[in-house]
């Protein structure tokens, strides 16, 4: 059976950042350490005057395709995932081909495009959407583009403002990939839950405790669900663990969860009993409630064990690094998280090809995926195109006056105006609307 995943990767991140301890906690009064340490978050990416959805979305796409040496004709869809979107019946996708026909000599009419909205599994989603096709045979010989962009902005004082981020992902679905193989194994939890969402409005409304619970309780769902098909999974079955990563704090708690799960019944539980017990079983107590605080007691025990923290610091931690700088990406959150991996890998010298992921992806709303993946031969390769740190060292560092101008500047508030602080080159950027109150994008040399 044709193996098909993702052949090539490309991120673009925002052209600005906000130094979040020493100037976004300052301005809030606020330890830097609650954002380092609590947060696990250095910096904050953000778009400039000419930056969108739209042109991060397009330019990580040209970047793709040229790398790849691709034209139009080569792909036959493209599905963007975004809970940015500014258009409720034209989708982000006719925008992302407009702007690549700009610079080709063919157009993307013969492609499907469509946009997806699941919160921040949106991007997993149509990777799943793409494969399907290609594995159905309707693809003709031809690949798919998924974009995952998303300006991720939260209302000015509100909790959630220190996460905040914006970038795209573009990925190329095909056969043979030489990134990694997805597997048929799915797992899936999910629930009708009002954790994270936004009512006709620009900004979330978020239930932060709760959030963090159905993140967990969903992701353990998926798990669950996942093994139904896939078997018991193990600890050592995974080279790398990838999670949405709405910021590394959150990752955090949802590694000990799953490795609590994976290693229950195994040698690992039995030989971390000679020192924290083995895991509490709910048939052991008269209650939920006793039992639920024997375990939040266990894992206590369990994060601070040498076994948890070495795994923790081999399959976890990798995941992290982009994710550090840039913040929330929404719907591309997890496919950096994958990138960072892959990224250290490299940098360590580490032989991937073969070896699986397991990705943990999450929609608030609510919905959790888990699925293996496989490393190809071609994987270094492959990483090794990307740019990502000097993207990172390269952003416009905002100071809080500005930051304040940029964040109003995006709000889809037509009548704030400000003047770049970068100067594009070689990318797509938006001038403006058009008659039908359409947004107009050019391509600038």
């Amino acid at each position: 059976m044709t193996a098909v995943g993702i052949d090539a990767i490309e991120i673009w991140t925002g052209k600005l950042t906000l130094d979040l301890p020493n100037t976004f906690a300052p301005q809030k009064g606020e330890d830097p350490e609650k954002y380092t340490k609590g947060l696990g978050l250095n910096a904050s990416s953000f778009p400039d005057a000419h930056e969108d959805i739209v042109t991060m979305g397009a330019n990580a796409a040209k970047r793709l395709m040229e790398r790849k040496g691709l034209t139009p004709d080569d792909i036959g869809r493209i599905d963007v995932a975004t809970e940015s979107a500014f258009d409720n019946s034209k989708p982000v996708s006719t925008y992302i081909a407009g702007c690549l026909e700009q610079v080709y000599g063919e157009d993307f009419h013969h492609a499907n495009k469509g946009e997806r909205k699941f919160a921040c599994i949106a991007g997993t989603q149509s990777l799943d959407d793409a494969y399907n096709w290609i594995k159905a045979g309707r693809n003709r010989g031809r690949a798919a583009l998924v974009v995952a962009t998303d300006t991720a902005l939260y209302a000015r004082g509100d909790p959630g403002e220190a996460t905040q981020g914006a970038g795209a992902v573009a990925m190329l679905i095909d056969e043979d990939p030489s990134l990694v193989e997805l597997s048929t194994h799915q797992g899936y939890g999910s629930a009708d839950e009002t954790d994270f969402l936004k009512p006709n409005q620009q900004f979330p409304s978020v239930d932060g405790k709760r959030s963090m619970q159905v993140y967990l309780a969903r992701m353990r769902e998926a798990l669950e669900d996942y093994e139904s098909v896939a078997g018991d999974s193990h600890p050592d079955d995974f080279a790398y663990i990838p999670f949405h990563t709405p910021f590394p704090g959150m990752v955090r708690k949802a590694g000990l969860l799953g490795y609590r799960h994976m290693i229950r019944d195994t040698p690992v539980e039995e030989e971390l009993a000679e020192d924290i017990g083995l895991q509490p079983r709910e048939d052991d107590f008269e209650d939920r409630e006793t039992y639920e605080e024997a375990i939040r007691e266990h894992m206590d025990d369990l994060k601070s064990t040498d076994a948890y923290r070495e795994w923790y610091g081999e399959v976890i931690e990798p995941t992290l690094s982009i994710s550090r700088e840039v913040g929330n990406w929404y719907t591309g959150s997890v496919h950096i998280a994958r990138a960072s991996a892959l990224k250290a890998a490299a940098e360590a010298g580490i032989d991937l090809a073969g070896k699986d992921l397991l990705v943990g992806s999450y929609g608030s709303g609510a919905q959790a995926e888990i699925h293996a993946e496989t490393v190809r031969d071609g994987w270094k390769d492959e990483i090794e195109q990307l740019n990502i740190d000097e993207q990172i060292d390269e952003r416009y560092d905002l100071s809080f006056a500005e930051y304040e101008k940029v964040h109003d500047r995006h709000n889809h508030d037509k009548t704030i105006e400000i003047e770049d602080f970068t100067l594009p080159e070689e990318e797509f950027v938006f001038t403006g609307w058009g008659r039908m109150n359409e947004r107009t994008y050019e391509y600038v040399e």
